[in-house]
């Protein structure tokens, strides 16, 4: 198999190259030059966002093209149209976000509005819109990968990176909300093994990528997290509405946290059926956390961060004045 990778050398990108290196197949990277591509990868150079950034893939034929694109959907269109008559199939790695809020995300759920045309407007409706233009340009060979919270090693957002480096400090930790509270996400080379053989296999459509209900929780998370740094964990459980009262952010301040209610189910309450029963397998959740931990340490504990994401994670004064330290 021949591979083209636009991006391939950070997070997701990165995973699926190297999975597809494991695979033995022939992997071309296509990106800006910023970061270093993985070892055995043959690279061409272009800015997707500039005039005539493509110009380096008006050449070259391929078995599949692999697409992260997260800005304006106008770049996945440009690159998936000139490389329609050349490539077998387009894999776009999207975001459950394309579904309408408050429903749960799902299969049939309905979607944001987007267009293959806009500039960027905001991320779910950027991503629809690249997914239109996937199909503009693929139709049935375009594979839609509608990922959700993505963990793992490579992570250049920091969600999980930031609760490992905090259960390491050691010490009482706010916990939020309950330990039993779901949560689903997607180790990133699980995503990445699924979307090669699923491409290879010749699927089209849309499928969403997260781990079953049950697969894991705050808890089993929070405590995957002490096994891999080898701190014990001192939990101090908070009840979601104190946290609230605090003013202290989900999500953000305290990452993959979303309370219980219509945001907790949108997010964390899917059907990943259609993916499970096309080959879908999730590691454990201390596998991905051991991982990460493992990949940190590598880096002397600081993980990239995106130029585009704010850091996450809560500060040690705000955390001790909740908790009353």
């Amino acid at each position: 198999m021949k591979l083209l990778m636009l991006g391939g050398t950070e997070f997701v990108g990165r995973a699926i190259t190297e999975d597809a290196l494991e695979r033995g197949w022939e992997v071309t990277v296509f990106h800006r030059g910023h970061h270093a591509p993985p070892p055995g990868t043959s690279a061409l150079h272009g800015d997707r966002t500039l005039p005539g950034g493509l110009d380096s893939l008006a050449e070259g034929e391929w078995d599949l093209v692999v697409d992260t694109w997260g800005g304006a959907p106008t770049a996945v269109r440009d690159s998936a149209h000139l490389l329609a008559g050349r490539a077998g199939r387009y894999a776009y790695v999207s975001t459950r976000s394309v579904y309408a809020y408050p429903a749960p995300a799902s299969p049939d759920a309905p979607l944001v509005e987007g267009s293959p045309d806009a500039d960027s407007v905001a991320y779910a409706e950027d991503k629809r819109g690249a997914e239109i233009a996937a199909v503009d340009a693929f139709g049935e060979r375009a594979l839609l990968v509608r990922a959700g919270l993505i963990l793992g090693p490579y992570e250049n957002v920091g969600r999980l990176p930031w609760w490992l480096n905090r259960v390491a400090r050691g010490g009482p930790l706010l916990a939020p909300g309950r330990p039993g509270l779901p949560l689903q996400y997607i180790d990133v080379r699980d995503l990445a093994h699924w979307t090669l053989d699923a491409a290879r296999a010749g699927l089209g459509g849309a499928y969403d990528l997260i781990s079953p209900l049950g697969h894991a929780t705050m808890g089993s998370l929070l405590e995957a997290c002490a096994a891999a740094t080898g701190v014990p964990l001192e939990p101090r459980w908070t009840d979601q509405a104190l946290i609230e009262e605090a003013g202290i952010q989900p999500w953000t301040e305290l990452p993959v946290w979303i309370p219980e209610g219509e945001a907790h189910t949108h997010m964390f309450g899917g059907d990943a059926t259609r993916a499970l029963e096309t080959g879908l397998k999730c590691r454990p959740v201390e596998e991905t956390a051991a991982d990460t931990w493992a990949w940190l340490n590598s880096l002397g504990g600081v993980a990239p961060q995106r130029s585009d994401r704010p850091a996450p994670g809560l500060s040690a004064e705000r955390e001790a004045a909740l908790l009353g330290l």
